[in-house]
């Protein structure tokens, strides 16, 4: 694709506000973190950081996730950020399109084919079927319309409830008004953490006509109903053919050569039917064309691949080299694909 610079106006927005949120104790506290980590001086790691996110578009957290305290200046410039991740979401999704990927009812509406289970939107008057849906699968998640990092995620059982009715209004008070049959994983997901549907992210950019895949990674749950960090999950990044390249992590300083509960060594994953993954990428991003750079978030199921959520706001899923021991991000594969 040929060469698209994103607009100054937009990056001077986006400086701005991030200048208006900085808290410069949470910037002190990361900087200690990458200081003692690394070896580096604390003074001289906090100035790197505000360079870095003044300059070089690099956010904080991203300074501390992919361990650029260690990187040079040419292997730094390979690694995707967050920064730069928004202003390929400003330019290239539609704000007019957005929306069906914000609310996840509309989601589940227009993308309903490549769902693969059964959903229903709670209203005032459906108690009756809520109870029978419930009582049919035996386990349902609730999601609340609007939410991100696996917030507003519930799972019930029907045999815990003993007033439907009270069930019924209690979903509909908290906003729980999307009801959804748990998602069956592939036996080699469920032999890592059974307890949690472990979500595969892969990051693509739909050009018009070819979706190019820039990033894969893989979650792991604990357990919790989602796999989010904020449930205590983490992820690995995958290669083009589906194999993780090396131990789990997070954004906490939490490093899992083995998955902790579990006890299978993540760095011998391998992601079950990888080409039909990549297809099945290609056929969702096709959906909504108007918005174009999208992190599908997918759980490979017993049949083939299943589709939880489309995030427009894709944000960012990179190598970490303390851990992986890989130096260089995937960057120049978003400039091929993008052209910025």
């Amino acid at each position: 694709m040929p060469s698209h610079g994103f607009s100054p106006v937009t990056r001077l927005r986006y400086l701005a506000d991030r200048a208006r949120r900085i808290d410069v104790g949470s910037v002190i506290e990361r900087a200690k973190e990458a200081s003692a980590q690394h070896g580096k001086s604390l003074p001289l790691v906090v100035a790197d950081m505000l360079f870095q996110a003044g300059v070089k578009n690099v956010g904080f957290q991203d300074y501390i996730d992919y361990d650029f305290a260690i990187l040079t200046p040419a292997e730094r410039a390979t690694y995707m950020t967050h920064p730069v991740s928004n202003q390929i979401s400003q330019k290239y999704d539609h704000p007019d399109y957005r929306g069906l990927f914000q609310d996840k009812v509309a989601f589940d509406r227009r993308f309903s084919e490549f769902l693969r289970r059964d959903w229903m939107v709670v209203e005032a008057d459906n108690a009756d079927e809520l109870q029978a849906f419930t009582e049919r699968l035996g386990t349902i998640v609730t999601k609340e319309p609007v939410g991100q990092a696996g917030t507003g995620v519930h799972r019930y059982h029907a045999a815990d409830v003993e007033d439907w009715g009270a069930f019924h209004r209690g979903l509909l008070e908290r906003g729980e008004i999307l009801v959804e049959e748990v998602i069956r994983q592939h036996d080699d997901l469920a032999a890592v953490c059974p307890g949690t549907v472990n979500t595969t992210r892969v990051t693509a950019f739909f050009d018009g006509e070819k979706t190019h895949i820039l990033a894969m990674a893989q979650k792991f749950g604990r357990g919790a109903v989602s796999d989010q960090m904020t449930f205590g999950g983490f992820y690995t990044m995958l290669d083009d053919e589906g194999h993780a390249v090396g131990a789990g992590y997070d954004s906490h300083g939490h490093v899992h050569e083995r998955h902790p509960d579990s006890g299978v060594r993540i760095a011998d994953f391998q992601l079950p039917m990888i080409d039909e993954v990549k297809a099945f990428v290609d056929q969702v991003a096709r959906v909504v064309p108007q918005v174009q750079y999208v992190g599908w978030d997918i759980v490979v199921g017993p049949d083939g691949p299943v589709l939880v959520e489309g995030n427009w706001g894709a944000g960012v899923y990179e190598n970490k080299p303390s851990v992986t021991g890989i130096r260089t991000g995937h960057k120049p594969r978003y400039r091929a694909a993008i052209g910025f």
